[in-house]
Formats: structure tokens, sequence, C-alpha cells
């Protein structure tokens, strides 16, 4: 296949009105990588999340966090029987972002979600566990 020479522009065979025209480039819109996380928490029709996660402490001391637990439960009483079957303290801290949140010691993740998901607090698909 032969090329035209160095003048082939000069020629009127390729002008570059007519090849600025032929490319369809299609430019992108921005992308919001976040658009379905934000979605989700607008809380149109989405599931509410218990969120059970780690916090390290000093050393080897750690503390477990629970919250997204519905108002209408008695917080004071789940921690109650929480601290009753793990034989560990806890307490349950007010915070003005998330609301009432319940403080365990000690990695105690999978028992909190089993002990939910038992006493039929909490479905099992509604519950996410966070840390290493």
């Amino acid at each position: 296949m032969d090329f035209p020479g160095p003048g082939f522009l000069g020629l009127g065979l390729f002008d570059k009105q007519s090849f600025m025209s032929d490319l369809d480039v299609q430019i992108p819109t921005t992308f919001d990588p976040f658009a379905d996380a934000n979605a989700e928490d607008s809380g149109a029709g989405g599931k509410e999340y218990v969120h059970i996660r780690i916090q390290q402490r000093n050393g080897r001391k750690s503390l477990t966090t629970v919250q997204g637990l519905k108002k209408e439960f008695s917080y004071n009483k789940i921690l109650k029987d929480l601290k009753k079957e793990f034989c560990c303290n806890g307490t349950v801290v007010q915070d003005p972002e998330l609301g009432q949140v319940i403080q365990l010691q000690g990695d105690q993740r999978k028992n909190v979600s089993t002990f939910l998901v038992q006493a039929g607090i909490v479905k099992k698909d509604n519950i996410k566990i966070h840390g290493f």
C-alpha cells in the first residue's frame, strides 16, 4: 500500500476540516466512584446495617464497638446481656455523629454478631464486621 508523498495535505486529498469531522471523539463524563455508597447512605430503601468494629488500644488491648442498632432497643439491656454472656466489661457511649455506641472490652466481633442473630435483634445479612 503506497502512501502519498510529503505533500499530501497540500494536494487537498486529506484536508484538516474533513479529518477532524470524521473522528467521533467522546469526551468521558466525570465519574464518581462513591456514587453507589452515597446512594446507599441516603436511606432511600437501603438496608440499615449494624457495624461491629475493633479498635486497637495500647499493646494487646482492644475494644469492640457496635453501632447502628435500632433506636427502639434498650441499649443498656443489650449491654447487660453481652457483658454477662462474654464475661467482659462494657459501656454505652453517646456519640454526636453516630448516636449510641456499645463498647466492649476485647475482641468480641464474632461473639457479638452471633449473639445479635440468635437473640433476633438483627438479621445476619444486616451485620457488617470490620477490622483486621
